[in-house]
């Protein structure tokens, strides 16, 4: 034979041998291990409705948003299920639940075309049959001249049972094919009970999870909101192994700390086309707050029975709300913070997530950070004394400070909240020595130093706080001298609470900013897997002495100077009070037609060794507009019952 024969056969032999060679290596030597990858290849595990989510507690393990377990009734879709199936699962639902649910309209001609297929395609033409197979006429318009050739006799047609059939048919084949579909959401134990007793293919029951608040509406638009299904700008989701039909965290704490919260889901495994859990849900890791609820509740009670009193006062029109913060100045955490608005029908609502998205003209409270400007270009130094007047520029109105207040050096200025000290020193940063009447211009630069000093105590920037879609406050766009002039005196940039949070603290931590925080840990029953730590965000660019300087004008503020009143004079505390003067869209119809007061205040106390700082906002406390001259004192009410409050109990 030749040569070629025999390495054909030598190769058949070969190839034959390691066929063999495969089959005993799959049917004898690791037999077992391909069956295990056959039957994990095979078998079908589907997940459970919602987990129970962490918890939320505050600083001493108390519970403020737990899970509530709700009954629902669930429908997981077989490959091999007929319609026919389908259709009598969805009326006997239909029986068990006794005719409770409201079928749509639109959807009903849906289901009408799905059971009346034949009859519904003798409704087209023969020649827009011949335009849809020449592909003319798309699927999409074909379906549509079906639908709308379904008359409401045609409709009248189907007996009751069937119209209502049509409402769970319906969500057993909304979204995804095999997902599982929640059919009945927060069923009683009684109907819950029936329905998993009739055995219906594919039916299944769960508890679904669902939060609950222990301290009713405090604290609850920065806890934040959970969705039942996963919104469509987060479905980069779906790439972390989320579905559609999960809840996630949409806004507030539960936004921002849905990696740690989110629970795992149970697990079921498909077993003769039913359901068999094997594995329990397992709560999501809790989340511990900063926040003191004692001192939260005391602070929403002092907020609410001031707010509620002030209004009855005259001159308030405008007056609805008023915001405070407690902190602790050389950590950063927040111990509490709320928002209380009273509304038309006497009830009050919280508004707390304003305190990082709305921002308000706040005055003279700025004023530290102002200073600050006038020592970094040397426009001031320290003891640097004028006599308090007002100032008139060319083609422009006087601008003085709220009366005559004498000799003042750079302490006293901000004891007193002399304005005309700050006019000073803008008009130096802008390149200028002060003559009655003068023409003056100010540039972009000379608003930028205002700006950046600002910012590094935290005034018009980002805070960092541990909650989505903080804003930075508002930055006017007209460059001009006398806005120059209003922005040093807190009267043209907005600001909100937590910038003036953030600015205090820098002020009490010698300049140091720091981070503001709501989260303390997060832990998963006794592990820790995160914890708070205090973080530098910058160091204020002034040398220590202007910042005592700074930190001593304060502390004049409160023992006889603006914010006297604002404490008991044996607290050591240091602070600053602001009142500014603003137009407000009063019926939102776009124009500003309301000319308003607005008051604010920030301190810390001790002076020397500072536990607690304060933040405290009232817009639109009177209406200037008013031939009345009163300033119902609200603001300085609620800080003094604050500091009462804090200072009797710590």
């Amino acid at each position: 034979m030749p040569k070629k024969f025999y390495l054909i056969i030598i190769l058949i032999i070969l190839v034959f041998s390691l066929f063999i060679f495969r089959v005993y290596n799959i049917s004898f030597k690791n037999h077992d291990y391909y069956m295990q990858k056959y039957k994990e290849i095979s078998e079908v595990y589907v997940e459970g409705g919602s987990a129970p989510r962490g918890r939320i507690l505050d600083i001493k393990g108390r519970v403020l948003v737990d899970n509530v377990g709700i009954n629902s009734i669930f429908y997981h879709k077989d490959i091999n299920v007929t319609l026919e199936k389908e259709l009598n699962i969805a009326k006997k639902l239909v029986l068990l639940t006794d005719y409770e649910y409201i079928y749509d309209e639109d959807k009903l001609k849906d289901f009408y075309m799905i059971i009346n297929e034949e009859e519904v395609n003798n409704l087209i033409t023969d020649k827009e049959w011949k335009l849809y197979n020449e592909r003319k006429l798309t699927k999409d318009k074909l379906e549509n001249l079906k639908k709308d050739r379904i008359t409401n006799e045609m409709i009248d047609n189907l007996d009751k049972l069937t119209k209502y059939s049509s409402y769970f048919y319906y969500l057993m084949n909304d979204g995804y094919m095999y997902a599982n579909k929640v059919i009945l959401h927060d069923v009683d134990d009684l109907l819950y009970a029936s329905i998993i007793e009739e055995g219906l293919d594919g039916i299944f029951g769960e508890t679904e999870w669902s939060r609950v608040y222990n301290y009713k509406d405090t604290l609850k638009s920065i806890f934040g909101t959970v969705s039942n299904t996963l919104p469509k700008e987060k479905e980069e989701l779906l790439s972390k192994g989320y579905t559609y039909l999960d809840k996630v965290g949409t806004s507030g704490l539960e936004e921002y700390y849905e990696e740690y919260l989110k629970g795992e889901k149970a697990v079921y495994k498909l077993v003769n086309n039913n359901l068999v859990k094997v594995k329990e849900a397992k709560r999501g890791s809790d989340l511990v707050l900063e926040i003191d609820i004692d001192k939260q509740l005391e602070l929403e009670k002092i907020l609410k029975k001031q707010i509620k009193e002030a209004k009855k006062a005259i001159n308030t029109k405008y007056y609805r709300e008023s915001y405070a913060l407690i902190s602790e100045p050389l950590t950063g955490n927040i111990l509490a913070m709320a928002g209380i608005r009273l509304l038309d029908n006497g009830s009050f609502q919280d508004v707390t997530i304003n305190v990082i998205k709305n921002a308000y003209t706040v005055g003279s409270v700025v004023k530290g950070a102002s200073m600050t400007v006038g020592y970094q270009n040397k426009a001031i130094n320290i003891g640097t004394t004028y006599t308090d007047s007002c100032v008139k520029l060319y083609s422009l109105p006087l601008k003085c400070s709220y009366k005559r207040l004498g000799r003042l050096n750079d302490i006293h200025a901000l004891a007193e909240s002399s304005n005309y000290y700050q006019f000073m020193i803008a008009l130096k940063i802008a390149g200028y020595k002060y003559r009655y009447n003068m023409k003056a211009e100010a540039t972009i630069n000379d608003f930028n130093k205002y700006r950046n000093t600002f910012k590094e105590y935290g005034l018009g920037t980002l805070t960092g706080i541990d909650l989505p879609g903080e804003t930075k406050g508002v930055e006017g766009n007209t460059v001009a001298i006398d806005l120059l002039l209003n922005l040093a005196i807190g009267q043209y940039d907005l600001y909100t609470p937590v910038n003036l949070l953030q600015y205090i603290n820098t002020i009490a931590n010698n300049g140091e900013r720091l981070k503001l925080n709501l989260m303390h840990s997060i832990k998963n029953e006794d592990k820790i897997l995160l914890e708070n730590k205090i973080t530098s965000l910058n160091k204020v660019n002034l040398n220590n002495k202007y910042m005592e300087r700074i930190q001593k004008g304060f502390r004049e503020v409160m023992k006889s100077g603006t914010g006297y009143w604002y404490l008991d004079p044996k607290i050591n505390g240091a602070g600053k009070t602001g009142t500014s003067e603003s137009y407000i869209d009063s019926n939102y119809d776009g124009k500003l037609d309301a000319y308003v007061l607005s008051n604010t205040f920030i301190m810390y106390a001790p002076f020397d060794k500072p536990k607690y700082s304060i933040v405290v906002i009232s817009p639109n406390t009177s209406d200037l507009n008013s031939k009345i001259n009163y300033y119902v004192p609200v603001n300085r009410l609620i800080a003094r019952n604050i500091n009462d409050f804090l200072f009797s109990s710590s």
